[in-house]
């Protein structure tokens, strides 16, 4: 289940504070940061992002 637009607009990376971009489609759901030198993945668990540092990933 995608997320509503207007929350993703007003969503920032808790790292970074940089714009987060859905990947709510995929297998496993999840907001990836758009900063340059950031870039971490958000989980989304039940509809709902899990921004926490300590939850985050770093994609490969």
């Amino acid at each position: 289940m995608p997320l509503e637009a207007g929350l993703l607009e007003i969503l920032a990376c808790p790292a970074c504070h940089a714009p987060l971009k859905d990947r709510t489609a995929a297998e496993t759901p999840e907001l990836i940061c758009t900063g340059a030198d950031c870039g971490l993945a958000y989980p989304v668990r039940d509809g709902i992002p899990v921004l926490l540092v300590d939850e985050a990933r770093r994609p490969e």
